[in-house]
């Protein structure tokens, strides 16, 4: 045992500056690990893949599909954050992609025309694509009704517009207008 301060029962000073010099180098390290370690490269790639579930998508081997498929960016901006494009679980639904870690944003293409498409629905156009927003659940579902094929968006509510506004562009950039199709 240590010998101890006879007045105050306190350990010898010594002691106690050895002991925070211990604690305060042990900081110290940590804190230069931290900082001298590599940045977590992608952060949904440490999440693992996507998993997805499968919904009908009857055309979604299509080539309108493979074309917005193969048009759609690595990353999507949404509410000032990069999201980058996971990795889908197998078995992936076809032509679909998703980005995000916690709320992912998801695309599927090739869908069966969403039955809320009515002749009085309320369309948005963005960057010169026509959309039907389907309110869910802590998420809208906003589907492309003016092309070939339908596809549809899921964004979370916590999303900005950006995602809705890049893959607008993606669309245009490559799947031509088409008329709407009632039924």
């Amino acid at each position: 045992m240590p010998p101890v301060d006879t007045e105050s029962g306190a350990p010898p000073r010594f002691l106690i500056v050895v002991a925070a010099a211990i604690a305060l180098g042990l900081a110290v390290v940590v804190a230069i690990v931290g900082l001298t370690s590599p940045p977590e490269e992608n952060a949904a790639a440490a999440a693992g893949p996507l998993p997805l579930v499968p919904v009908p998508a009857p055309q979604a081997a299509s080539a309108p599909c493979a074309t917005l498929l193969g048009a759609v960016p690595a990353a999507l901006r949404s509410a000032g954050t990069e999201l980058t494009r996971r990795e889908l679980a197998a078995p992936a639904p076809p032509a679909s992609a998703g980005w995000g870690e916690d709320d992912p944003v998801v695309l599927r293409c090739g869908l069966d025309r969403p039955p809320e498409l009515t002749p009085t629905a309320q369309l948005r156009v963005i960057n010169g694509v026509r959309w039907l927003q389907v309110p869910g659940a802590g998420t809208a579902t906003w589907f492309v009704v003016d092309r070939e094929v339908y596809a549809a968006l899921t964004v979370p509510d916590t999303a900005g517009t950006g995602p809705l506004q890049q893959i607008s562009d993606a669309i245009a950039a490559g799947l031509p207008p088409a008329p709407l199709r009632f039924g």
